[in-house]
């Protein structure tokens, strides 16, 4: 019965000197819309306006509020035809606030691994589920929570990914020349820049994917390069990038060029994943995981030298790099099959991980991850798991009692 009172009040705090009040009123707008969506629609217009005005506000919480607005009006399935209108202002809005920051650029300062803690990292946005059991432990460093927070810059990338789905080719014609222009931006200074180009390729792989698709062998081509980008942001975010796009550059391998497209990719990845950077590592370990969900059976060709790189890299990983190592072999098992029954691939990979299940206590939660590699390994070689059978056995029954 108050509501209109409230709107009103909403409409008058909008441009309160205090942050914290901006934030609020950006904050009900969108509770607002995600429970009753159809109270604001007379206003829609007028609060989209000054959504997108908070969305560029000079305090960042506050643009953050204002961020989520446009997730939630595409997830409660309002007429898209209501923001058609601010896609223009909008867009170029959210690329430049995909841009890092000072304070994120800081919290990816890790370069060699000898010199660097043993911290869980996590790398965003992705937009996919883990199935990891790991990365949900509840025992994260305080340095974490500052690397996992939600911040301005997922939120903007996580919103460009709903407009693409929403609109589909329609925002190329504005966000092409915006991404065209911070990628042919090539000096040091501007790495932010393009850094925040090539998130946005990965942001509307899905949404946008008809009309990116006969440019993909070029865009692809010119990613490729990235990988070896000085700027370890760039690697990683090129490693999300491209493992967006896999299951059509897998389609590919039948085109021109393909093939060589697909090795390069995957070479590519597999020399990230031994980069020296602990983000760079992650994202390749996850983004090559993806990849071979895709290829499956076009990985065989180049089995021995993905094991190699991937037990290199075991020897090197700390704890939470390994998890998602874990789960790129697994996925690598579920890919191929009986094909990795072999004696050579067996002699690459089996031993250091028996050797690792055999030394970790019962209470170190690392074991899940790892028997969930197993469980896949075992699923793949059949019959040919019986020669390590004993020592997973043995530990499973400990642990089940």
């Amino acid at each position: 019965m108050a509501m209109d009172q409230y709107l009103q009040g909403l409409f008058v705090l909008v441009k309160d000197p205090s942050a914290d009040v901006r934030k609020l009123v950006c904050s009900a707008w969108v509770q607002l819309i995600e429970v009753r969506p159809s109270i604001l629609e007379p206003h829609l217009k007028n609060v989209t306006e000054l959504i997108l005005q908070a969305n560029k506000d000079s305090d960042d919480e506050v643009a953050l509020e204002a961020c989520e607005f446009w997730s939630a009006y595409c997830d409660v399935s309002m007429p898209p035809e209501g923001l058609r209108e601010f896609l223009p202002r909008l867009i170029p809005t959210l690329v430049s606030n995909m841009v890092y920051t000072d304070d994120d650029e800081s919290l990816a300062d890790a370069e060699e691994d000898e010199s660097f803690p043993d911290r869980d990292q996590d790398l965003k946005p992705r937009f996919h589920a883990s199935r990891l059991h790991g990365s949900e432990n509840g025992e994260e460093d305080d340095d974490d929570d500052a690397v996992n927070a939600w911040n301005l810059r997922k939120c903007s990338a996580a919103g460009l990914d709903v407009l693409s789905n929403v609109f589909g080719d329609d925002i190329l014609p504005t966000l092409m020349p915006l991404i065209q222009q911070n990628l042919a931006r090539t000096d040091d200074e501007s790495w932010k820049e393009r850094e925040a180009a090539v998130l946005s390729i990965g942001a509307i792989a899905e949404g946008c994917i008809t009309g990116l698709y006969p440019h993909l062998p070029q865009m692809v081509a010119f990613l490729i390069p990235l990988l070896d980008d000085k700027f370890p942001l760039i690697r990683s975010i090129t490693c999300w990038t491209l493992s967006r796009y896999s299951k059509f550059i897998v389609q590919s391998l039948g085109h021109p060029n393909g093939r060589e497209q697909f090795d390069k990719i995957l070479m590519g990845l597999l020399r990230r994943i031994l980069d020296t950077n602990k983000r760079v590592q992650e994202a390749a370990c996850s983004a090559f995981a993806t990849l071979e969900e895709e290829a499956a059976e076009e990985l065989v060709p180049r089995l021995e030298v993905i094991l190699q790189h991937l037990m290199c890299a075991y020897g090197k990983y700390q704890r939470r790099n390994l998890r998602i190592l874990y789960d790129a072999l697994g996925t690598l098992a579920d890919a191929v099959g009986a094909e990795l029954n072999q004696a050579k691939y067996l002699d690459i990979f089996m031993p250091p991980l028996i050797a690792k299940w055999q030394q970790l206590p019962n209470s170190d939660k690392d074991l899940f991850p790892l028997l969930e590699c197993f469980t896949s390994i075992a699923q793949a070689l059949g019959p040919g798991f019986s020669q390590f059978a004993e020592p997973v056995f043995v530990r499973c029954i400990s642990l089940i009692q």
